[in-house]
């Protein structure tokens, strides 16, 4: 998985689907935990036992096993969106109560399922916007979920890294037997592109040159960043499955247009390099016309 090493700094944890930023300190990454997924089966009238537990173990493991000085969450570390379920209220708290004994620092970047998450967390987790944060320099290193806008100050990052689609790649063998795995993704951005967007987000006018408009409005310089996108923690909730481009990418990053999405290297968990998403595409489509 060489490839998907950016700079010395970052490094996928195979075969988790965990990131470790080395810096001043070591900091583990991870997104997309969904702690009460399990409610949204049982609403259908199947049982899926609390994966509460296996999430915490499988994190701790990693914890013990790298050390890290804090760990980032990227978001969604519930289910329920603008309400906290009963699952939620007996099994979060345990959660981070347990990994609190584990590691001094939590920090935890809000995604689209958090409302009303700080209630279930001690005042020592530290709880961020979803504009989310920049670590580090050469290379700056933006982190957030992956729903809306980040900051500028994460626009400008040289990396950005993001959680939200758990993306997921489909296959299927000649039997007609489907198989799905989870993925990582990388990729590059445009900045102009991305100036673009978000200017208009913001309902501002360029003139001109859209990265030189971004500069006047945030005093911040935006290039053309690289972008990864890691997996769900939690690998029960499904996902984006980027050989099927048809469905709608979520996110206004990837609305954006700025992000060359096609052109993204796909990476199994256990690091395996299965080439760029147009060539997923066509394998797929290719499958379906034989």
């Amino acid at each position: 998985m060489y490839k998907m090493l950016l700079s010395g700094r970052l490094k996928p944890l195979i075969p988790y689907p965990a990131l470790i930023i080395e810096n001043s300190e070591k900091i583990l990454v991870v997104t997309d935990l969904h702690i009460g997924w399990e409610r949204v089966w049982s609403e259908s009238g199947i049982y899926v036992p609390s994966q509460a537990d296996k999430l915490s173990k499988k994190l701790l493991s990693l914890v013990e096993k790298y050390k890290p000085d804090r760990l980032i969450l990227l978001g969604d570390i519930k289910q329920a969106i603008t309400r906290v379920s009963m699952e939620e209220w007996r099994e979060i708290p345990k959660f981070f109560e347990t990994l609190q004994e584990h590691i001094d620092e939590v920090i935890i970047v809000l995604g689209n399922h958090d409302g009303d998450l700080e209630p279930l967390l001690t005042p020592q987790i530290r709880i961020l916007p979803s504009s989310g944060l920049t670590i580090g320099s050469d290379p700056s290193i933006g982190l957030f979920h992956g729903h809306a806008w980040p900051s500028p100050e994460v626009l400008s990052s040289e990396i950005l890294v993001m959680g939200h689609i758990h993306p997921v790649v489909w296959f299927r063998d000649r039997l007609g037997l489907w198989t799905v795995q989870q993925v990582w993704m990388k990729t590059k951005c445009s900045g102009e592109l991305i100036a673009s967007a978000y200017l208009k987000y913001l309902k501002v006018k360029a003139h001109g040159n859209p990265l030189e408009t971004f500069k006047l409005r945030t005093g911040l310089s935006l290039g053309d960043a690289r972008l990864i996108i890691l997996p769900a923690f939690n690998d029960l909730v499904g996902g984006v499955s980027i050989n099927r481009l048809e469905k709608r990418l979520m996110g206004p990053i990837l609305h954006s247009k700025g992000v060359d999405v096609k052109a993204a290297e796909v990476y199994l968990l256990d690091g395996t390099y299965l080439g760029m998403t147009e060539q997923l595409v066509k394998y797929l489509t290719d499958l379906a016309e034989s």
